[in-house]
């Protein structure tokens, strides 16, 4: 296993690749405003509550790398307080963003050992079988801002 491929992998999706889905969080993120990012297209998420559900997994396994205890819970990471405001929307942005660039950053400097390892507790299986889960989520949920993002432009939400 290499840690830089992973962590190249993380970026692409997240940062600044364009390979697998000729996008990326960031690309897709920096071009919206504040009313779209929290504007509700039928019954779907917000692409906003989808940026905070990704930004609570990536400070919850940045904890949990550094601590070693999973302290997250899947049941509260849709739980995003109101955003009001263009700053509030570009602070989560921004936050979101900057931690994917450290998540990135730390599993690049894992060693082969470390990759392989236990992520916190042996029944959550290896570090790099996480990291793979966060890359493939991250995909689900980058379709759906896409997606949502069309929907938007199509009727004209500014």
């Amino acid at each position: 296993m290499d840690s830089k491929a992973v962590a190249d992998r993380l970026r692409e999706v997240f940062l600044d690749g364009k390979w697998v889905a000729n996008t990326n969080y960031k690309e897709q993120l920096n071009s919206l405003t504040w009313s779209q990012a929290t504007h509700r297209m039928g019954k779907f998420n917000t692409i906003a509550v989808l940026v905070f559900h990704m930004n609570y997994y990536f400070v919850g396994l940045l904890q949990a790398f550094k601590n070693g205890r999973l302290e997250i819970r899947d049941s509260y990471s849709f739980d995003m307080p109101e955003i009001s405001s263009e700053i509030e929307w570009e602070h989560l942005k921004n936050e979101f963003l900057a931690n994917a660039k450290a998540f990135s950053q730390l599993v690049e400097s894992f060693d082969d050992e470390t990759l392989k390892g236990p992520f916190v507790d042996e029944k959550y299986g290896t570090n790099h079988r996480n990291i793979e889960a966060v890359i493939e989520h991250g995909y689900y949920h980058l379709g759906q801002i896409s997606l949502i993002r069309k929907m938007m432009l199509e009727e004209g939400i500014k």
